[in-house]
């Protein structure tokens, strides 16, 4: 988000939700995978590929 130069005003506008609802987002341990779909096609980031890369090389931040 602050590579694109996006607000949290900005993301909460495309979710459809309050700013403080994004930042319970960003305090979050884990996201659920629709969540997560929704946030890459906001941002234009492949999440799903974050992860899939650092399982196959065997980091274990993803758990």
């Amino acid at each position: 988000m602050r590579e694109q130069g996006r607000s949290v005003k900005w993301l909460s506008e495309q979710l459809c939700c309050v700013r403080n609802n994004v930042y319970s987002i960003f305090s979050r341990r884990s996201i659920d995978t629709e969540l997560l779909l929704e946030l890459s096609r906001i941002l234009e980031v492949d999440f799903f590929k974050i992860y899939s890369q650092e399982l196959n090389n065997g980091g274990s931040d993803a758990k």
